[in-house]
Protein backbone atom coordinates (compact mmCIF):
# COMPACT_ATOMS: atom_id res chain seq x y z
CA UNK A 1 0.00 0.00 0.00
CA UNK A 2 1.19 3.69 -0.70
CA UNK A 3 1.08 6.92 1.55
CA UNK A 4 -0.54 9.05 -0.39
CA UNK A 5 -1.23 13.18 0.43
CA UNK A 6 -4.23 14.60 -0.37
CA UNK A 7 -4.75 18.79 -0.25
CA UNK A 8 -8.04 19.95 -1.09
CA UNK A 9 -10.93 18.02 0.85
CA UNK A 10 -14.14 19.49 -0.51
CA UNK A 11 -16.57 17.77 -2.17
CA UNK A 12 -14.15 15.83 -4.29
CA UNK A 13 -11.01 15.33 -2.48
CA UNK A 14 -13.34 13.60 0.60
CA UNK A 15 -14.68 10.94 -1.70
CA UNK A 16 -11.01 10.03 -3.26
CA UNK A 17 -9.90 10.01 0.47
CA UNK A 18 -12.28 8.29 1.49
CA UNK A 19 -12.02 5.65 -1.28
CA UNK A 20 -7.77 5.51 -0.89
CA UNK A 21 -8.76 4.27 2.98
CA UNK A 22 -11.19 2.23 1.87
CA UNK A 23 -8.06 0.45 -0.12
CA UNK A 24 -6.10 -0.06 2.38
CA UNK A 25 -3.89 3.15 1.68
CA UNK A 26 -2.02 5.49 4.09
CA UNK A 27 -3.46 9.02 3.61
CA UNK A 28 -2.18 12.27 5.03
CA UNK A 29 -4.76 15.39 4.73
CA UNK A 30 -4.09 19.38 4.23
CA UNK A 31 -7.40 21.69 4.17
CA UNK A 32 -7.27 25.07 4.87
CA UNK A 33 -10.34 24.55 7.39
CA UNK A 34 -9.70 21.72 9.62
CA UNK A 35 -13.21 20.96 10.98
CA UNK A 36 -14.28 20.25 7.62
CA UNK A 37 -11.90 16.89 7.46
CA UNK A 38 -13.39 15.46 10.40
CA UNK A 39 -15.42 12.35 8.95
CA UNK A 40 -11.57 11.74 7.19
CA UNK A 41 -10.06 11.50 10.44
CA UNK A 42 -12.53 9.26 11.78
CA UNK A 43 -12.30 7.26 9.00
CA UNK A 44 -8.25 6.69 9.37
CA UNK A 45 -6.66 10.08 8.13
CA UNK A 46 -3.99 11.56 9.05
CA UNK A 47 -4.04 15.84 9.09
CA UNK A 48 -1.14 17.93 8.61
CA UNK A 49 -1.21 21.88 9.31
CA UNK A 50 0.28 22.80 5.81
CA UNK A 51 0.86 21.14 2.65
CA UNK A 52 4.58 20.99 3.27
CA UNK A 53 4.06 19.55 6.26
CA UNK A 54 1.47 16.99 4.76
CA UNK A 55 3.85 15.57 2.28
CA UNK A 56 6.45 14.36 4.56
CA UNK A 57 7.03 10.27 3.13
CA UNK A 58 4.24 10.34 0.51
CA UNK A 59 4.77 8.67 -2.42
CA UNK A 60 2.21 10.49 -4.15
CA UNK A 61 0.74 14.12 -3.70
CA UNK A 62 -2.95 15.02 -4.70
CA UNK A 63 -4.53 18.42 -5.25
CA UNK A 64 -7.82 19.36 -5.51
CA UNK A 65 -8.38 22.77 -5.22
CA UNK A 66 -10.68 25.58 -6.57
CA UNK A 67 -8.01 27.85 -9.22
CA UNK A 68 -4.92 28.97 -9.99
CA UNK A 69 -4.40 30.77 -6.95
CA UNK A 70 -5.35 28.07 -4.71
CA UNK A 71 -3.03 25.39 -6.50
CA UNK A 72 -0.05 27.87 -6.17
CA UNK A 73 -0.40 28.36 -2.88
CA UNK A 74 -0.35 24.24 -2.18
CA UNK A 75 2.75 24.25 -4.35
CA UNK A 76 4.82 27.43 -4.40
CA UNK A 77 4.09 29.10 -1.48
CA UNK A 78 5.49 29.39 1.67
CA UNK A 79 4.10 26.73 3.16
CA UNK A 80 3.90 24.66 0.42
CA UNK A 81 4.52 21.23 -1.20
CA UNK A 82 7.99 22.48 -2.37
CA UNK A 83 9.32 23.81 1.00
CA UNK A 84 8.61 20.44 2.31
CA UNK A 85 11.05 17.54 3.44
CA UNK A 86 9.50 15.49 0.31
CA UNK A 87 10.62 11.79 -0.99
CA UNK A 88 13.21 12.06 -4.18
CA UNK A 89 10.68 9.23 -5.76
CA UNK A 90 7.51 11.44 -4.91
CA UNK A 91 4.39 11.89 -7.65
CA UNK A 92 2.76 15.17 -7.74
CA UNK A 93 -0.88 14.88 -9.96
CA UNK A 94 -3.16 18.34 -10.36
CA UNK A 95 -6.56 17.04 -10.34
CA UNK A 96 -8.21 20.51 -10.47
CA UNK A 97 -9.65 22.23 -12.85
CA UNK A 98 -7.04 24.95 -13.79
CA UNK A 99 -5.90 27.06 -16.26
CA UNK A 100 -3.41 25.40 -18.91
CA UNK A 101 -0.52 28.53 -18.97
CA UNK A 102 -0.60 27.40 -15.31
CA UNK A 103 -0.03 23.78 -14.61
CA UNK A 104 2.97 24.45 -17.64
CA UNK A 105 4.53 26.93 -15.48
CA UNK A 106 3.69 24.50 -12.34
CA UNK A 107 5.31 21.38 -14.47
CA UNK A 108 8.81 23.35 -14.97
CA UNK A 109 8.77 24.60 -11.02
CA UNK A 110 8.04 20.95 -9.94
CA UNK A 111 10.61 19.92 -12.42
CA UNK A 112 13.22 21.92 -11.03
CA UNK A 113 12.10 20.95 -7.23
CA UNK A 114 12.79 17.54 -8.77
CA UNK A 115 9.67 16.39 -8.28
CA UNK A 116 7.90 14.28 -10.98
CA UNK A 117 4.33 15.63 -12.26
CA UNK A 118 1.26 14.61 -14.15
CA UNK A 119 -1.84 16.79 -14.56
CA UNK A 120 -4.83 14.82 -14.66
CA UNK A 121 -8.52 16.47 -13.82
CA UNK A 122 -11.56 13.88 -13.53
CA UNK A 123 -14.81 13.74 -14.88
CA UNK A 124 -18.07 12.06 -13.41
CA UNK A 125 -18.28 14.03 -10.04
CA UNK A 126 -18.62 13.00 -6.36
CA UNK A 127 -21.21 9.94 -7.43
CA UNK A 128 -18.50 8.96 -9.46
CA UNK A 129 -15.97 9.05 -6.88
CA UNK A 130 -18.14 7.68 -4.73
CA UNK A 131 -19.04 4.83 -7.19
CA UNK A 132 -15.42 4.45 -8.34
CA UNK A 133 -16.44 5.31 -12.19
CA UNK A 134 -14.37 8.15 -12.73
CA UNK A 135 -12.61 9.25 -15.57
CA UNK A 136 -9.11 10.65 -15.87
CA UNK A 137 -7.95 13.03 -18.44
CA UNK A 138 -4.28 12.97 -18.35
CA UNK A 139 -1.45 14.36 -19.00
CA UNK A 140 2.32 13.74 -18.64
CA UNK A 141 4.71 10.60 -19.64
CA UNK A 142 3.65 7.09 -19.79
CA UNK A 143 6.14 6.05 -17.59
CA UNK A 144 4.44 8.39 -15.16
CA UNK A 145 1.19 7.67 -15.65
CA UNK A 146 1.91 3.85 -15.07
CA UNK A 147 3.15 4.63 -11.90
CA UNK A 148 -0.80 6.41 -10.77
CA UNK A 149 -2.43 3.13 -11.83
CA UNK A 150 -2.63 2.01 -8.81
CA UNK A 151 -4.19 5.51 -7.56
CA UNK A 152 -6.51 5.57 -10.21
CA UNK A 153 -8.23 2.06 -9.62
CA UNK A 154 -9.35 3.51 -6.34
CA UNK A 155 -11.56 6.04 -7.59
CA UNK A 156 -11.60 6.08 -11.70
CA UNK A 157 -13.30 3.38 -14.19
CA UNK A 158 -10.71 4.45 -17.13
CA UNK A 159 -7.86 6.62 -17.72
CA UNK A 160 -7.30 8.54 -20.96
CA UNK A 161 -4.30 9.61 -21.74
CA UNK A 162 -4.36 12.92 -24.08
CA UNK A 163 -0.63 13.51 -24.40
CA UNK A 164 2.21 15.76 -22.69
CA UNK A 165 1.37 17.95 -19.40
CA UNK A 166 -1.41 20.26 -19.88
CA UNK A 167 -3.22 18.02 -22.72
CA UNK A 168 -5.80 16.59 -19.75
CA UNK A 169 -6.26 19.82 -18.81
CA UNK A 170 -6.95 21.25 -22.43
CA UNK A 171 -9.25 18.89 -22.72
CA UNK A 172 -11.14 18.95 -19.38
CA UNK A 173 -11.38 23.10 -19.79
CA UNK A 174 -13.01 22.36 -23.38
CA UNK A 175 -15.61 19.81 -22.33
CA UNK A 176 -17.19 21.93 -19.63
CA UNK A 177 -16.93 25.04 -21.99
CA UNK A 178 -19.25 22.85 -23.99
CA UNK A 179 -20.86 22.28 -21.06
CA UNK A 180 -21.05 25.90 -20.15
CA UNK A 181 -22.67 26.80 -23.65
CA UNK A 182 -25.45 23.85 -23.34
CA UNK A 183 -26.12 25.10 -19.66
CA UNK A 184 -27.14 28.64 -21.24
CA UNK A 185 -28.55 27.21 -24.06
CA UNK A 186 -30.80 24.87 -22.18
CA UNK A 187 -31.75 27.40 -20.04
CA UNK A 188 -32.80 29.84 -23.46
CA UNK A 189 -34.70 27.16 -24.58
CA UNK A 190 -36.56 26.54 -21.44
CA UNK A 191 -37.45 30.20 -20.93
CA UNK A 192 -38.67 30.15 -24.71
CA UNK A 193 -41.02 27.48 -23.68
CA UNK A 194 -42.37 29.18 -20.97
CA UNK A 195 -43.48 32.03 -23.27
CA UNK A 196 -44.88 29.93 -25.85
CA UNK A 197 -46.92 28.25 -23.61
CA UNK A 198 -45.41 24.93 -23.00
CA UNK A 199 -45.57 22.80 -20.29
CA UNK A 200 -42.12 22.70 -19.11
CA UNK A 201 -42.51 18.39 -17.41
CA UNK A 202 -43.63 17.78 -21.32
CA UNK A 203 -40.69 19.81 -22.27
CA UNK A 204 -38.45 18.10 -20.04
CA UNK A 205 -39.90 14.52 -20.80
CA UNK A 206 -39.41 15.31 -24.54
CA UNK A 207 -35.71 16.68 -24.29
CA UNK A 208 -34.29 13.34 -22.75
CA UNK A 209 -36.11 11.33 -25.30
CA UNK A 210 -34.70 13.29 -28.10
CA UNK A 211 -31.35 13.82 -29.97
CA UNK A 212 -29.95 16.37 -27.65
CA UNK A 213 -30.50 14.39 -24.61
CA UNK A 214 -27.44 13.37 -22.49
CA UNK A 215 -26.81 12.54 -18.91
CA UNK A 216 -26.20 16.58 -18.93
CA UNK A 217 -28.55 17.74 -20.47
CA UNK A 218 -31.36 15.64 -18.60
CA UNK A 219 -29.40 16.57 -14.94
CA UNK A 220 -29.75 20.43 -16.19
CA UNK A 221 -33.17 20.34 -17.64
CA UNK A 222 -34.49 18.42 -14.40
CA UNK A 223 -33.05 21.06 -11.88
CA UNK A 224 -34.07 24.11 -14.19
CA UNK A 225 -37.79 22.58 -14.54
CA UNK A 226 -38.26 21.67 -11.01
CA UNK A 227 -36.25 25.00 -9.73
CA UNK A 228 -33.77 23.30 -7.47
CA UNK A 229 -30.65 25.31 -7.27
CA UNK A 230 -29.45 24.92 -3.53
CA UNK A 231 -28.01 21.09 -3.91
CA UNK A 232 -25.04 22.12 -5.23
CA UNK A 233 -23.24 19.65 -8.12
CA UNK A 234 -21.13 22.07 -9.95
CA UNK A 235 -21.34 25.83 -8.81
CA UNK A 236 -22.21 28.61 -11.04
CA UNK A 237 -19.00 30.39 -9.85
CA UNK A 238 -16.91 26.98 -10.94
CA UNK A 239 -18.41 26.61 -14.42
CA UNK A 240 -18.00 30.28 -14.54
CA UNK A 241 -14.36 29.91 -13.21
CA UNK A 242 -13.47 27.50 -15.98
CA UNK A 243 -14.88 29.00 -19.06
CA UNK A 244 -12.72 31.80 -18.39
CA UNK A 245 -9.74 29.25 -18.18
CA UNK A 246 -10.75 27.74 -21.36
CA UNK A 247 -11.60 31.17 -23.28
CA UNK A 248 -7.59 32.02 -22.03
CA UNK A 249 -6.73 28.60 -23.76
CA UNK A 250 -8.93 29.58 -27.16
CA UNK A 251 -6.94 32.92 -26.98
CA UNK A 252 -3.21 30.98 -26.32
CA UNK A 253 -4.54 29.27 -29.24
CA UNK A 254 -5.40 32.32 -31.89
CA UNK A 255 -9.37 31.68 -31.57
CA UNK A 256 -12.49 33.77 -30.99
CA UNK A 257 -14.82 31.94 -29.42
CA UNK A 258 -18.38 34.13 -30.05
CA UNK A 259 -20.91 31.68 -28.48
CA UNK A 260 -19.08 30.45 -25.69
CA UNK A 261 -17.82 33.79 -24.80
CA UNK A 262 -21.59 34.88 -25.01
CA UNK A 263 -22.45 32.38 -22.39
CA UNK A 264 -19.31 33.04 -20.03
CA UNK A 265 -21.03 36.41 -19.70
CA UNK A 266 -24.35 35.28 -19.35
CA UNK A 267 -22.73 33.12 -16.49
CA UNK A 268 -20.88 36.54 -15.29
CA UNK A 269 -24.53 38.00 -14.78
CA UNK A 270 -25.64 34.88 -12.49
CA UNK A 271 -22.46 35.52 -10.26
CA UNK A 272 -23.38 39.56 -10.45
CA UNK A 273 -26.78 38.95 -8.93
CA UNK A 274 -25.42 37.14 -5.78
CA UNK A 275 -26.16 33.35 -7.27
CA UNK A 276 -21.86 32.49 -7.97
CA UNK A 277 -22.65 29.57 -5.08
CA UNK A 278 -25.86 27.92 -6.49
CA UNK A 279 -25.93 25.20 -8.39
CA UNK A 280 -25.34 26.55 -12.28
CA UNK A 281 -28.70 25.42 -12.99
CA UNK A 282 -29.86 28.56 -11.79
CA UNK A 283 -28.60 30.57 -14.77
CA UNK A 284 -32.26 30.06 -15.69
CA UNK A 285 -33.45 32.15 -12.93
CA UNK A 286 -31.37 35.15 -14.87
CA UNK A 287 -32.61 34.66 -17.95
CA UNK A 288 -35.87 34.45 -16.53
CA UNK A 289 -35.44 37.75 -14.81
CA UNK A 290 -33.78 39.31 -18.36
CA UNK A 291 -36.83 38.27 -20.53
CA UNK A 292 -39.19 39.69 -17.92
CA UNK A 293 -37.31 43.28 -18.26
CA UNK A 294 -37.33 42.87 -22.17
CA UNK A 295 -40.76 42.48 -21.89
CA UNK A 296 -41.72 44.88 -19.62
CA UNK A 297 -39.19 47.38 -21.41
CA UNK A 298 -41.71 46.52 -24.73
CA UNK A 299 -45.28 47.68 -22.80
Amino acid sequence: MSNITVIGTGIMGREMVLKFLGKGHQVTVNNRTKAKTQVLLEAGAEFAETPAMAVAGADFIISMVGDDADSREVWLGSNGVTSGNYKSSVIAIECSSLSHAWILELNEALQLAGIRFADCPVTGGPDGTKAGTLRVLAGGDTETLDALQPLFAAFAQEVIHFGSVGAGTSYKLIVNLIGAAQATALAEGLVLAEHAGLDLEKVAYALGKGAVASPHVKYLTDRMVQGEHDDVYFSTRWRHKDAVYALQLAAENGMDMPTSSAATELIQRCIDQGLGEKNSSVIIETLRQLSEKQRVSKE
